[in-house]
């Protein structure tokens, strides 16, 4: 309605006051345009274009006052939907794909207005975090599918030869049984991480409140994984802080978080023989105080390109040690979604061949309200 009153739409109070010139329509026409959300364009109706904002310069950087909009978009459906509104076929809505220089998907609509100027304005709506999030989901299901599927087979293909050519057989049984033992257990962690992730991202947005102190949290972690240390003759060393560091949380899923990452570090990196953990305090990007609790091993180390895909569900660097050491591939995701509720944050250092360090930060409660 704002542009079939700034371009004289014919019926009583819509039209344009004559005190209104162009320019002061063309100065409005550019304010509303600019305060649009989505990318927007305003087009003659013969596809030149008059108005956009800097959300269409970010989708076509080549748009230019005066010139033929299809030499900026160069977009066939979107230059065919614009000459159809044009000639009189109505509004029109279509949807297209940029691949360059990251996919991004949108969706143009095409609507004409005004009487006395006939126009043309597009809007552009993101479609991308809609395509992305259905990309995501598709992965997931395919993932978990396939990571059921392995034990699965595993235990119907033992069950099969227990009932056939091993039935007498005491030692084959007793092995195969230990597998098939192992596989279940497998399963049980992969449905329980698949659980927890989701009834975290279901109350990610939910921020937990009650005072927890980490170091006894990371106390106990520790002890409960000093049998996992012993097996693989790693030490823990802890370096307790000189008091105590209090953050706004849950303190069970803090103790997943702790309990992923340390035995992470046993599991991962016992070449080194040693896990360092230490306590620290910061002061994050906007002022507020931090808690920052760093994980360090002494093994193989990570390389560089894999560290920004740690987190991604199922993604891991060896495929075959992870499965090996019972991993499900969920575990830094579920870790990094944990910690997202807590307004904290995951950051990761390593070089191959020197360890790894994850370091957790967290919003450090003021000792007034502790």
């Amino acid at each position: 309605m704002v542009f079939g009153w700034l371009f004289g739409r014919r019926g009583g109070a819509l039209d344009a006051p004559a005190a209104v010139d162009a320019g002061d329509d063309a100065a409005l026409l550019d304010a509303v345009v600019s305060g649009m959300p989505d990318a927007a364009i305003v087009l003659d109706r013969e596809g030149r274009v008059i108005s956009f904002n800097n959300a269409a310069r970010m989708i076509a950087p080549a748009l230019a006052r005066g010139a033929p909009a299809s030499l900026a978009l160069r977009v066939p459906e979107v230059v065919e939907a614009v000459r159809d509104a044009a000639t009189g076929k109505g509004p029109r809505s279509v949807e297209f794909a940029q691949r360059v220089p990251v996919d991004r998907w949108f969706k143009v609509h095409v609507q004409p207005f005004g009487a006395a100027r006939p126009m043309l304005l597009l809007t552009f709506h993101d479609l991308t975090p809609l395509h992305r999030a259905e990309q995501m989901r598709a992965d997931f299901v395919a993932n978990a599918s396939h990571e059921l599927r392995t034990p699965l087979a595993s235990l119907s293909g033992f069950i099969d030869t227990l009932q056939g050519s091993a039935r007498e057989d005491a030692n084959a049984r007793g092995r195969f049984l230990g597998i098939m033992k192992t596989q279940a257990a497998r399963m049980a962690r992969l449905i329980e991480d698949l659980l927890s992730l989701s009834r975290v991202e279901l109350i990610e947005h939910m921020h937990p409140e009650a005072p927890v102190d980490l170091a006894p949290v990371v106390r106990q972690v520790v002890d409960g994984l000093q049998t996992l240390a012993t097996d693989r003759s790693v030490e823990i060393a802890v370096a307790p802080p000189a008091s105590p560091l209090i953050v706004p949380g849950d303190r069970d899923e803090l103790t997943r978080v702790f309990e992923n990452l340390v035995e992470n570090a046993l599991k991962y990196g016992a070449a080194g023989k040693r896990v360092d953990i230490g306590f620290s305090s910061a002061t994050a990007s906007d002022g507020a105080p931090e808690v920052l609790v760093a994980i360090r091993d002494y093994g193989p180390g990570i390389a560089a390109e894999h560290l920004p895909r740690l987190t991604e569900r199922f993604y891991r660097v060896d495929v075959t040690q992870s499965r090996a050491e019972g991993g499900t591939g969920l575990g830094l995701s579920l870790v990094k979604h944990i910690l997202n509720r807590h307004r904290g944050k995951l950051s990761i250092e390593s070089e191959a061949g020197k360890g790894a360090t994850f370091t957790v930060r967290l919003p450090l409660v003021h000792s007034e309200s502790a």
